[in-house]
């Protein structure tokens, strides 16, 4: 993919239009989009059939006994019992049928990669899909996200027909290749579907970063091989337990089996003049919240982008950030951070900056605190709790 400067803003005016002018955008370049980033489906926690939701394997969580509660939550809140407790409702989240996309969508080019403005980032890998195709992460779907009662998402999904171009996301080593990612070995019935793996040729803080490309309908790679950036490693699809095609993408560490993965929006390249919000939402206790509800809004546009916080299972958050919820691509400029905690509306001011992550943390009842990130040292242990 091309990493270099800007090229020029276009928009797609008509489907002849975007077919001609395609050709002549570079992988990683300016933007025919079919849909903004900004457009964000409402997500809600009522009982329904989760049926068209796509999914993946994930650590499975036991609820735990729920105490006799002193307060009425709102749904999407955790329920504080005391200091450092809390119980939980189930999570179940329920996805409403999606607006029509827009005719056409603006996208600026992406950085150049690595791209790391502070000690805290870590912007290493391109989009695995071109540009001239959706390549962002699909609002309703981030990682963390609780789908079927008892399986968390441990990546993000990128919207892409059947037959789509798929794209190293760095250069490194294909380690699998095929079906059987989840299981170890050939299974047509593994999760993954047709999957591949890559073992990039660099790290973060002294351990080793893969990738994960799942549901495609072919590879054209094979195990061994060594694969460039922005190389065709596959043609994305629905194989595995999926009920559309899309890509599954992953960012894994090597602990832990390989079950390592953090959120790949702390990890994907943004676009020039875009940024991206990470913050860390507890209870009054300080324990992280399952499921909270985090609203964005812009106050120029007044354009909404909205997440839930993880779910728990086999999550990780970032050694700097411990965060527990992330919306990337945001255009840079003013916003208000909206959280409604027991019945109550929170909100704070916060700036997104070109190529950052803008950081907040948010604790219960005494609302947005400050807190300080956790420096890069030689200490990191990816599993290890706070």
């Amino acid at each position: 993919m091309n990493s270099g400067p800007a090229r020029p803003i276009l928009y797609r005016r008509s489907v002849l239009l975007g077919l001609c002018l395609a050709a002549l955008v570079p992988l990683a370049g300016g933007a025919l989009d079919r849909k903004t980033a900004a457009e964000i489906t409402d997500i809600s926690r009522i009982p329904a059939d989760p049926a068209g939701q796509p999914d993946l394997p994930g650590a499975k969580r036991s609820d735990p006994d729920q105490p006799a509660r002193k307060e009425v939550e709102q749904p999407g809140a955790a329920i504080e019992d005391g200091p450092g407790t809390e119980a939980e409702v189930p999570l179940r989240f329920t996805f409403p049928s999606a607006a029509a996309p827009p005719i056409s969508a603006w996208r600026p080019a992406l950085y150049p990669v690595p791209w790391a403005l502070t000690p805290f980032d870590h912007f290493y890998f391109l989009r695995p899909i071109q540009a001239d195709e959706v390549n962002w992460p699909n609002a309703d779907y981030r990682y963390g996200g609780v789908f079927f009662e008892d399986v968390v998402h441990t990546g993000v999904d990128i919207p892409a027909r059947s037959g789509t171009p798929v794209l190293a996301a760095a250069s490194g080593k294909v380690t699998w290749a095929g079906y059987g990612l989840y299981s170890g070995y050939y299974d047509e019935a593994d999760p993954y579907g047709i999957a591949v793996l890559i073992r990039h040729d660099f790290g973060y803080q002294g351990v080793r970063l893969y990738t994960v490309y799942a549901h495609l309908s072919q590879v054209d790679v094979v195990k061994g091989q060594r694969v460039e950036a922005g190389s065709i490693i596959g043609l994305s699809g629905e194989t595995g337990k999926t009920t559309g095609p899309h890509l599954h993408f992953e960012v894994r560490q090597e602990v832990d089996g390989f079950f390592s993965t953090y959120n790949p929006e702390l990890w994907l390249v943004p676009p020039q003049g875009w940024g991206v919000v990470a913050g860390r939402v507890m209870n009054t206790g300080g324990l992280k919240l399952k499921g909270q509800l985090v609203q964005l809004r812009s106050l120029t546009s007044g354009q909404v982008w909205k997440a839930f916080t993880y779910g728990g299972g086999n999550t990780h958050e970032d050694p700097n950030y411990r965060e527990n919820v992330v919306i990337s691509d945001l255009p840079a400029g003013r916003y208000a951070v909206k959280i409604n905690y027991l019945g109550k509306n929170y909100s704070l001011e916060v700036e997104v900056q070109p190529g950052l992550v803008t950081y907040f943390t948010f604790r219960g009842r005494s609302g947005y605190t400050s807190e300080p990130l956790r420096l890069p040292g030689g200490d990191f242990n990816p599993l290890a709790s706070p």
